[in-house]
């Protein structure tokens, strides 16, 4: 099978009207298609179940994107016993073998770009730029994926003495359980689950509540690649009800997750709490989540530092893992910073997804209200100097809000905020802004922006986060170039689009032999 080397999809031009007219067709079609009714999938067969999660559009919550059935743990055993039984065949196939479905979804995917934005902007609430970054990735996450898992599959040869052979194999785990979520519906569901099925795992998929639409248009394509019945069992469903039950399953050999840091954490440990009847321990692959910081140093290009941080800070409303949510600036340029920063964050447009606004809507009514308590919070411990208000007549709309003069151990320097509310505060030197970074909890993404090479060099050392960016926004992360993920309570270390992540998903064994 001969593939050509992987590189990262290319950006739609929005520029180009001929783009703009294929989006607002495509936004058209998909509009007719909600409503409909979205079946789970176990050993291959379409169950309609009476119970269901609704999603709504979150910029005009009256609209219905779909109806999906929800599992019960009862189709959860179900699943499972396939699982099982699929997984004796489809880990014997050869890594190529798997990969080819891969590179099939990446080019149905890549076909109908403009379909899977349309679903993003309606059911995520994202703009084009971001519903694109999402499309893209994904894309990168198939081609990526199934080519680092060729390379797995030649082994690895170790040291020998003469007359000994020594060689290094790889095995898939077995059952896993994807747990994904809302605010990458596409990329995250993609990424996650094809890295477990092409190192020949076989998987339960339970996709976020509030996005489940897109993730049963992730199994349909999957489907249409070729992917046997029983690799991917599409079980959605309420976290409550079936999520526990699915980690704590003795069927399950790993656990892949993405999503809050108190989520992770009980995923952990009812992980690993094992049971009589089960022979393994389960492995956990946990992303969690960020508070995320960009420092600004008196060296710093103040211009190219706003606009990071407006990128960082207000990009899909605040709501990735990465977004920066707290600036720590040098106090020598810390009046001039906020003055740029608030004047260019007054341009930002407020409204729908569909016309392509800066700041659509947050995800949902519960996330609307967390976001305005913070708000409130955050006039009793700095200076409100934009925003702060907020719109829930049509959709769950929160304004860019920032606050200045903030103590770096307030809440709202501390606790992941998840929507577009910005801290900042001031420090004496460089130093010290190196230190207020480092006390959160959480280790994903940082940013410095400085012209000083010993300033950089410094932080290069001592800034604990997984993804560290110089004079660059902290949101972003590319396939290949940057790959992903953090530690401390940002989750367990592994990282994203490269070879590496696939090693989560499987067992070594060594094979000497003597001659």
């Amino acid at each position: 099978m001969s593939i050509s080397l992987f590189s990262n999809e290319s950006p739609i031009i929005w520029k180009d009207e001929e783009k703009q007219q294929e989006l607002k067709e495509a936004l058209y079609a998909v509009k007719q298609k909600f409503g409909q009714q979205y079946p789970l999938r176990i050993a291959g067969e379409k169950i309609f179940t009476e119970d269901q999660l609704i999603s709504y559009n979150p910029a005009s919550f009256n609209e219905v994107i779909g109806f999906v059935s929800k599992a019960g743990k009862k189709n959860i055993d179900e699943a499972m016993d396939n699982a099982r039984s699929t997984f004796a065949y489809w880990n014997l196939l050869t890594s190529q073998e798997r990969a080819r479905y891969l590179l099939k979804a990446a080019a149905l995917m890549r076909r109908r770009k403009m379909e899977w934005i349309a679903w993003q902007i309606y059911e995520a609430g994202k703009n084009w730029e971001e519903a694109d970054g999402e499309i893209m990735e994904a894309i990168d996450f198939l081609e990526m994926y199934a080519r680092k898992a060729m390379e797995l599959d030649q082994g690895e040869t170790l040291f020998a003495e003469p007359g000994m052979e020594n060689v290094l194999q790889y095995k898939p785990l077995g059952v896993g359980a994807i747990i994904s979520p809302w605010n990458f519906p596409l990329a995250i569901v993609t990424g996650m689950t094809v890295a477990a099925i092409v190192t020949g795992n076989v998987v339960l998929l339970k996709p976020s509540s509030l996005t489940p639409v897109i993730a049963a248009k992730f199994v349909e394509l999957m489907e249409e690649a070729g992917v046997p019945q029983g690799v991917i069992q599409f079980v959605p469903g309420n976290a409550a009800e079936i999520g526990d039950y699915m980690v704590g399953h003795k069927d399950v050999n790993f656990i892949s997750f993405t999503g809050s840091k108190e989520a992770g954490l009980q995923i952990d440990e009812i992980a690993h709490r094992g049971l009589s009847e089960q022979r393994w321990m389960k492995r956990v692959v946990a992303e969690m989540g960020g508070k995320n910081g960009i420092i600004v140093d008196e060296f710093a290009d103040l211009h190219a530092a706003v606009d990071g941080v407006i990128i960082s800070a207000f990009g899909y409303q605040g709501q990735k893992c990465s977004a920066c949510s707290r600036v720590i600036v040098h106090e020598k340029v810390y009046d001039r910073f906020i003055e740029q920063l608030v004047r260019k964050a007054k341009r930002l447009r407020v409204g729908s997804g569909e016309h392509n606004n800066d700041i659509g809507p947050v995800i949902n009514n519960k996330a609307f209200d967390k976001v305005r308590n913070y708000i409130e919070i955050g006039k009793q411990e700095g200076r409100l100097v934009l925003g702060g208000e907020s719109d829930r007549q049509q959709g769950y709309y929160v304004h860019p809000t920032i606050f200045t003069e903030v103590n770096p151990q307030a809440r709202i320097m501390q606790e992941e905020i998840f929507g577009p509310v910005l801290a900042v505060c001031q420090v004496k030197d460089f130093y010290e802004g190196i230190n207020v970074y480092n006390n959160t909890a959480y280790g994903l993404t940082g940013s410095v922006y400085s012209n000083k090479r010993e300033h950089l060099a410094f932080a290069r050392e001592h800034m604990e986060c997984g993804n560290l960016f110089f004079n660059g926004k902290c949101t972003g992360a590319v396939v290949g170039m940057q790959p992903f993920g953090g530690y401390y309570m940002s989750g367990s270390g592994s990282k994203t689009g490269v070879k590496e992540y696939l090693l989560n998903f499987v067992l070594t064994k060594t094979i000497s032999e003597n001659y």
